[in-house]
């Protein structure tokens, strides 16, 4: 059963396009956070504040999906 099924929230599917090699900690871990461990990875995840302002501290790495 999906998320927005029983939450009633909308979903954000997030695709990793850049590595985090390179960029500081911070942002290393916003990607662990969010559930990322490969590139090209999608992931999904609940629309909330708290993953919006993670995928905008990122926004140069990850691309929403939907």
């Amino acid at each position: 059963m999906s998320a927005q099924k029983t939450t009633g929230k909308k979903n954000l599917r997030i695709r990793q396009v850049r590595s985090g090699i390179g960029c500081p900690i911070g942002m290393r871990e916003t990607l662990r956070a969010l559930g990322f461990r490969r590139l090209h990875q999608v992931v999904e995840r609940v629309d909330t504040p708290e993953t919006r302002g993670m995928i905008k501290k990122i926004s140069h790495l990850v691309e929403v999906v939907e």
